[in-house]
């Protein structure tokens, strides 16, 4: 496969869907803009707008498992852009609310929090690599805290809500989602409904973008969700993803004492987007180490040139952002990706959160039920 690279497109993407969805509730946020491949479909006024958001089902990962005249691929409108980086933290929390990963501050899985000066585990609350509580209280929540596309609507006398695991009556199927996706739907009166299910990304961090596991997976949710969409009316049904994966080699930053010795601490954001603490004394002997055993695998970033390029959005950012970013940013462009632990890197088949293709990019399918 090609290993053509994809910078995150701010004005094409997850966080500009959110807005699209805002203005089709009459709020409209500073400086913010809409996605203008879906704003058409919102013009007609349906009752009931559904966003279904399967986790890790990127543009290519459906062409490869899925067939072209099948539900999914048949309703393609379009491919657009996941956030940097392509990872569920980041991503989920910029179609949730609207806001650039440098505006929210939801990096990744692991982010590093200057106030309190230690790596957490952001959906777990634990200090990154131990099953610790990072605090008595929720620190993303605490230092990030914000405001949902649904809270925004029902904020302002509209009606929206979240279908997802971890919100009540917290579903643990795909069947309890749809479910209470087509229930919701009845109700009367327009509304916004986001719905979240973990997979394939699940299935494919253990078995690969190209399994039968995958394969298998990928026709089930397919067959699912067109199970759902037969039982809607007066519905705009969209279907997207978070991000992509790649199947990788993987290696552990342990193994690397001479990049090591240099860190401040562990590396948190990503595996493909790796933020890396480096003493003052050290910088010199570190990017020397890192590009000698990942050059070509690895484009390494100075803070200045990651914000230099827009990499993490363009809006107003976070007070803590810049201080979450660490002195370099090391982003997978290649094969390899580098886990803090050995246990980690040889759990992992495919991955994400880097520049590729494969990573960024992710489908707009539609579905309008009269």
């Amino acid at each position: 496969m090609d290993q053509k690279l994809k910078f995150p497109d701010y004005e094409n993407g997850l966080a500009n869907l959110a807005q699209s969805v805002l203005k089709n509730f009459g709020i409209r946020e500073k400086g913010q803009k809409t996605l203008a491949c879906l704003d058409p479909f919102l013009e007609k006024e349906y009752e009931n707008i559904v966003v279904f958001l399967l986790d890790g089902m990127g543009s290519r990962i459906m062409e490869n498992n899925l067939e072209e005249t099948g539900f999914f691929r048949s309703h393609l409108k379009d491919s657009y852009s996941s956030v940097f980086p392509p990872t569920t933290v980041a991503a989920t929390t910029s179609i949730r609310s609207g806001l650039k990963p440098c505006e929210h501050g939801w990096l990744g899985w692991d982010c590093y929090y200057p106030r309190i000066d230690q790596n957490v585990t952001v959906f777990t609350n634990m200090k990154t690599g131990t099953s610790i509580p990072a605090a008595d209280y929720n620190v993303a929540e605490k230092y990030c805290g914000y405001e949902t596309v649904v809270e925004k609507i029902n904020r302002r006398g509209g009606e929206a809500y979240e279908v997802m695991p971890f919100a009540e009556p917290f579903p643990k199927t795909m069947e309890e989602i749809c479910g209470q996706v087509e229930m919701l739907c009845r109700k009367p009166g327009k509304k916004y409904i986001y719905a979240y299910w973990n997979e394939p990304d699940s299935t494919m961090h253990e078995t690969g973008c190209y399994s039968s596991q995958t394969k298998q997976i990928m026709r089930k949710l397919e067959q699912q969700v067109q199970a759902l969409s037969d039982k809607l009316e007066k519905t705009l049904l969209i279907v997207t993803a978070d991000h992509g994966l790649v199947d990788t080699q993987n290696v552990s930053i342990t193994d690397y004492p001479d990049i090591m010795e240099c860190l401040v601490r562990m590396p948190s954001i990503e595996p493909r987007a790796l933020n890396l603490f480096v003493k003052k004394e050290k910088k010199e002997q570190f990017e020397k180490a890192f590009r000698k055993a990942f050059d070509g695998s690895f484009l390494l970033l100075t803070k200045e040139q990651v914000i230099e390029k827009r990499l993490f959005g363009v809006e107003a950012e976070h007070p803590d952002f810049r201080e979450m970013l660490g002195d370099y940013l090391a982003v997978g462009t290649g094969d390899l990706t580098i886990f803090s632990s050995r246990e980690e890197s040889e759990f992992f088949v495919g991955v994400h959160a880097g520049l590729r293709e494969e990573e960024m990019m992710i489908p707009l399918i539609v579905v309008e039920k009269e």
